[in-house]
């Protein structure tokens, strides 16, 4: 059962050094001095959302309140709408980052809150809403909390603090692109978390393999276009494609040693034909790829396209496959998540920090921890006394005011005890 989750159960009562007992208690009461106004970021991003690669007024407001702060430096335009806010402490030590993503969804709102988005925009063809559907609003909320934790705690922070505010998480150009332009040099760690509809302030976590690779694929079937009397004066790409459709299936089924770790392979999407008496030239399908290994990842998609292309060789047809490059697996680094979970476990709501199984959704934080070292979280918002809610990417997606604390407590708390580990 989830006991109530107050402010004060910030404060735990694990063992600090003396040190860190200083710095975490100044933590603990500015969390609690912040909350308000993280609150009011959290809704004023949820009204106001904006699509990956057009979250111009969102950047805005980020490199306002930065500056306000007090920021030492505050960059915008970073691959194209990123912000990165530069924190440096009274004492000189490395550097660690701390990221937050910034876009939202073609999703429209059914949530009935008072502060529900009611932006519409035209995707693909049709008119939708957009959504904080996946929560970045309480990501961007929450970074934003923890820069004005530590902007009123330059005295207590022996090093460099860069906040990163990344774009297009949920399309392309996002982290890898950050990446490619520098954004991690000379920085020797990054944090980062995910709002999940899990316990409120519940802490989720697991060394190596948390989040899974995900992989965009394409299957364009070609067959021979004929009256759809006479089937056998051509080939039927549709009757292909469904064989191909069903022999996918075979590889994580079948093909696979599943017991070292999970996979997905999915078709997204199928489309071929525009009248029902004419058999087409040719369908077109998609699909995902989710794999936790990279070994794993490899061998599945050269068996995707050798499954495709010779049950189409079978009928007479032809199988073009094409797995352009995804977004890898997000790997926690063993040695930094065991030197941190103490400090989840205190930032948790009542402690409640966990390790769990591995997610088959994917993050581009991943680009991030592939470059150096790199913990990656989950963080419970469902709704009061619920263990789970709507899940991310839902229309109904809800996000608990109360836990957004516990949040800014665990990024502050992160990024004080890295950089104090590496000047002891």
């Amino acid at each position: 059962m989830l006991r109530p989750i107050t402010l004060l159960s910030l404060i735990t009562l694990l063992p600090l050094s003396a040190t860190a007992a200083d710095w975490q208690m100044l933590v603990d009461e500015r969390t609690l001095s912040v909350n308000d106004n993280v609150v009011e970021l959290r809704h004023h991003f949820h009204s106001n959302p904006e699509l990956s690669n057009q979250e111009f007024d969102t950047a805005k407001k980020i490199a306002a309140e930065l500056t306000a702060l007090g920021f030492d430096e505050v960059q915008t335009g970073v691959a194209g709408t990123g912000v990165i806010g530069i924190l440096k402490g009274s004492k000189s030590g490395p550097t660690v980052a701390l990221r937050a993503d910034m876009d939202a969804l073609p999703v429209t709102e059914k949530t009935g809150l008072p502060f529900a988005s009611k932006v519409t925009t035209e995707w693909r063809g049709q008119e939708t809403g957009v959504m904080h559907a996946c929560g970045h609003d309480a990501h961007m909320a929450i970074l934003l909390g923890a820069a004005e934790v530590l902007a009123g705690m330059r005295d207590e922070i022996p090093g460099t603090i860069k906040f990163i505010f990344q774009p297009a998480e949920e399309a392309e150009g996002g982290a890898d692109v950050m990446v490619a332009e520098g954004v991690l040099q000379d920085t020797g760690a990054i944090f980062g978390l995910h709002v999940m509809p899990a316990s409120a302030g519940m802490i989720l976590y697991k060394p190596e393999g948390f989040m899974a690779a995900a992989d965009k694929f394409e299957i364009i079937v070609k067959g021979t276009q004929t009256h759809g009397s006479m089937p056998w004066r051509g080939v039927d790409p549709i009757a292909v494609s469904a064989q191909i459709v069903n022999n996918l299936q075979t590889i994580v089924s079948r093909q696979i040693d599943i017991s070292d770790a999970p996979a997905v392979v999915t078709i997204g999407s199928i489309n071929g034909g525009n009248r029902n008496n004419i058999i087409p030239e040719q369908v077109v399908m998609t699909g995902t790829i989710r794999t936790l290994d990279m070994a794993m990842r490899a061998d599945v998609h050269e068996r995707i396209k050798r499954t495709a292309t010779l049950t189409a060789e079978s009928f007479g047809a032809t199988a073009e496959v094409t797995i352009p490059g995804g977004t890898p697996v997000t790997a926690n680094d063993p040695e930094l998540t065991a030197q941190m979970a103490p400090v989840l476990k205190r930032a948790a709501a009542n402690g409640n920090a966990h390790i769990v199984k591995p997610i088959m959704g994917a993050e581009d934080f991943s680009f991030f921890a592939n470059e150096i070292p790199a913990l990656f979280f989950g963080l419970g918002v469902a709704a009061e006394g619920k263990d789970s809610g709507a899940p991310n990417h839902s229309p109904y997606f809800y996000v608990n005011d109360k836990a957004l604390s516990h949040g800014v407590n665990a990024m502050s708390s992160l990024a004080l005890e890295w950089l104090y580990s590496q000047t002891e």
